[in-house]
């Protein structure tokens, strides 16, 4: 009697940590689980660079149809625009697509701002900036094309460790300063197609890098406190899934000599007041307008607490009001038994 086949060998173990499970219906079988990893944004090939010949691939300009005006858009962007005087963001001093303040020449700080929005993605500007002035310190030469370059991987990760997906990020800094060298005599391109050709730079980067750079106010650079914020003010009709949905959206309505200062008032916005989970709504001015049709469906918050969805902003100050009524009885009694 012939003996079964031999199964396949197993491929090869990634490099992560491995955890083993007996079965319970065989102990002989060993059953292998990958503990979870953090997930990395994937490598955006660009045609530039994989054959000869090959063109850049473009970035669409603007919609083939117009996305509708909305309504009363002027005067939610200027109530914003208020809001924003009156309280300073991590955006307005950590910016990342600040100038530096340094006495540099001018490539290398285009190359800096470049840095440190490709350092940016899915990290706070605190964290970004940290890891900025760590490259400049850390660096032979201070953070320089030429420093990157001469540099290993692994002074660059010491350097950038706390920002999200420093590894990948070590990976497209090295590549992207080759890039610069060879293809853009050294200087961070002045076109977005040739930006995004890039590893790790995508049109949000892009745009902020032309007008932080090279003062080109050529698109919106939308990151997720844009994308999020006018989907809640309800500007795209039908709401959009994708921040490049959104930019073109934007750009097809909105004053071109607004397109520079939309990100970063937004950004501010997002960071104080319209929060991602949490949102202020009880320091908005725009639910008590009427103009902010998602006030009532994300919920005036105040703190961690979500009050009910049918509360104003009146019924939330008249709740507060009470609490802290409460709070001073209790102060009383308390100071009463001592």
């Amino acid at each position: 009697m012939s003996s079964s086949p031999s199964p396949p060998p197993l491929p090869p173990a990634p490099s992560r940590r491995l955890r083993s499970k007996r079965s319970g219906a065989d102990s002989r079988v060993t059953m292998v689980e990958f503990e979870p990893e953090e997930k990395t944004v994937p490598l955006k090939r660009s045609k530039s660079s994989t054959s000869a010949g090959s063109k850049t691939k473009k970035i669409q300009r603007e919609l083939d149809v117009p996305h509708d005006t909305p309504q009363n858009w002027e005067r939610v962007y200027n109530l914003i625009k208020d809001m924003r005087s009156l309280h300073v963001a991590p955006v307005d001093t950590l910016g990342c697509e600040r100038e530096p303040t340094e006495e540099l020449d001018a490539r290398t700080k285009r190359y800096q701002v470049l840095v440190s929005l490709m350092l940016s993605s899915q990290t706070k500007d605190p964290v970004t900036s940290e890891a900025v002035d760590n490259l400049r310190h850390v660096l032979e030469g201070g953070l320089t094309l030429e420093s990157v370059l001469a540099a290993t991987d692994k002074q660059i990760q010491d350097a950038i460790g706390k920002v999200g997906f420093w590894r990948r990020k070590t990976e497209y800094l090295k590549k992207a300063a080759v890039m610069l060298k060879d293809k853009f005599d050294g200087d961070v391109p002045k076109d977005i197609d040739d930006l995004c050709s890039l590893p790790g730079v995508g049109p949000k980067m892009g745009f902020l890098a032309l007008q932080a750079a090279w003062n080109q106010n050529d698109g919106i650079g939308v990151d997720v406190h844009v994308h999020r914020i006018t989907n809640r003010l309800g500007w795209h009709n039908p709401p959009t899934t994708q921040a490049e949905q959104t930019r073109l959206n934007l750009q097809s309505w909105l004053p071109k000599e607004l397109h520079r200062d939309i990100n970063k008032m937004l950004v501010g916005f997002g960071q104080t007041i319209c929060l991602p989970v949490g949102p202020k709504c009880h320091d908005c001015k725009l639910p008590a307008e009427g103009l902010c049709p998602s006030a009532r469906k994300v919920g005036l918050k105040k703190g961690k607490r979500e009050l009910k969805r049918e509360e104003t902003v009146e019924q939330a100050e008249a709740a507060e009001t009470k609490k802290g009524e409460q709070l001073a009885k209790v102060e009383v009694i308390l100071e009463g038994e001592h």
